[in-house]
C-alpha cells in the first residue's frame, strides 16, 4: 500500500482528503503543520505528499523547501489562492504539482493517481546500471535505472524533470512546442500550460548545464518551444 503524507492546519479538509484516497486504496499520514509534517517524513516511507501553503508554524513553502534537500518524491501543494505567482512559487520551490482551493476530490484524486504513476515509472534510482542509454555529448540517461549524468556526474531531478528530459533526449534535434511536452508528460489538455513547463525546463537547464544562460543541451527555439541539441 502506498503512503501519502497529507499536511494541512484544517482538519476537516486533511479528514475529507483521507476519506477519498483511503477509498482508492492509498494509506494516509496526518500532519496539521510543516514541522510535524517534516517529522512524519523521517519516520515513515513516503510515497508522496500533499502541503497547504498557508499554514502555522512552518507553511508548505518552507516544508518543501526542506523535503527537497533530501527527497524527490512527488509534492502537490494546495492553497487558497489562485494566481499564477503563486502557482509559479509553488513549482520554483520543487512542487510537482498544484491545486487550488476549493477543489475537486475526483481531480485530486487523478492528479495523485497521475503523480504516482510518474513516480513508480521513475523506478529505483539505485539500481545498478543497465540497458538502455541515450546519449547527447556529456549528457547520458541510463533508463533502466532512470539514472541521469553530465560527463559522469549523477543529475538528481524529480519525476516530473526526468520525464520532460527523457523526451527531449530521445528526439534529440526535434522542437516541441510548450503544448506538446505538456500534454505528453502530463498527459491533459494543454490550458494555461507556459508557465508550468517554462518553470521545470528552468530547473532541468539549472542542473544540467554548466551555464544556464548559455545552455549546450537544452535550448529554446523562440517562438516554437524546445529541444535538446544534437551534439
Amino acid at each position: 500500500m502506498q503512503n501519502i503524507l497529507v499536511c494541512d492546519d484544517d482538519k476537516q479538509i486533511v479528514e475529507a482528503i483521507d476519506i477519498y484516497l483511503t477509498g482508492e486504496g492509498f494509506h494516509i499520514i496526518k500532519a496539521y503543520d510543516g514541522f510535524e509534517a517534516l517529522e512524519l517524513l523521517e519516520e515513515n516511507e513516503v510515497d508522496l505528499m500533499i502541503l497547504d501553503v498557508m499554514m502555522p508554524g512552518l507553511d508548505g513553502i518552507r516544508t518543501t523547501l526542506k523535503v527537497r534537500e533530501t527527497s524527490s518524491i512527488p509534492i502537490i501543494i494546495l492553497s487558497a489562492k489562485s494566481e499564477d505567482t503563486d502557482k509559479i512559487l509553488g513549482l520554483n520551490i520543487g512542487a510537482d504539482d498544484y491545486i487550488t482551493k476549493p477543489f475537486n476530490p475526483l481531480e485530486l484524486v487523478a492528479r495523485v493517481k497521475s503523480q504516482m504513476r510518474r513516480y513508480t515509472q521513475l523506478g529505483n534510482m539505485n539500481q545498478q546500471p543497465a540497458g538502455q542509454i541515450y546519449k547527447c555529448g556529456g549528457l547520458a540517461i541510463n533508463d533502466d535505472n532512470k539514472e541521469v549524468t553530465v560527463d559522469e556526474e549523477i543529475i538528481k531531478l524529480t519525476p516530473i524533470e526526468y520525464n520532460i528530459l527523457l523526451l527531449l533526449v530521445k528526439n534529440a534535434g526535434k522542437v516541441f512546442s510548450i503544448d506538446e511536452i505538456y500534454e505528453q508528460i502530463w498527459n491533459e489538455e494543454a490550458i494555461g500550460a507556459d508557465n508550468t513547463v517554462a518553470v521545470h525546463i528552468r530547473h532541468i537547464r539549472e542542473k544540467i548545464e554548466i551555464n544556464p544562460r548559455e545552455p549546450r543541451y537544452l535550448k529554446v527555439v523562440w517562438g516554437v518551444g524546445y529541444k535538446i541539441e544534437k551534439q
